[in-house]
């Protein structure tokens, strides 16, 4: 069983910066599909970013291309997305997923992913 645990969020300025931090535990990055995922109030859960089992050809939803990045440290089992150029559109709950049927791209639809965090709310005013 995978757990995720998602933190990092808050409250800031549109221009500002968080990082939010997702924390698997029961297996390992390198055994899983990796995705960040958003919703807003009254709107879908959509694709955000993510990267495959093995660290490469990481992607990004046309919104958030050039301002946010995914990166994951191995060692503390962790993922990460920098979100950097906060917009008041980026405001939604922030969701880690994980799945472990491994491909070499990205999973991009939240059906493609097993696992789920709680959630982090980040909020960006205007």
């Amino acid at each position: 069983q995978v757990q995720l645990v998602e933190s990092g969020g808050g409250l800031v300025q549109a221009g500002g910066s968080l990082r939010l931090s997702c924390a698997a535990s029961g297996r390992t990055l390198r055994s899983l599909n990796m995705g960040w995922f958003r919703q807003a109030p009254g709107k879908e859960r959509e694709f955000v970013a993510g990267m495959p089992w093995n660290g490469g050809s990481t992607a990004y939803a046309d919104s958030v291309k050039g301002r946010f990045t995914v990166s994951e440290d191995s060692a503390r089992n962790t993922l990460y997305l920098q979100m950097n150029s906060l917009k008041p559109e980026d405001t939604a709950v922030y969701y880690c997923a994980a799945d472990g049927a491994l491909t070499i791209w990205t999973k991009r639809s939240p059906s493609q992913y097993n696992y789920w965090g709680q959630g982090t709310q980040v909020t960006v005013s205007s």
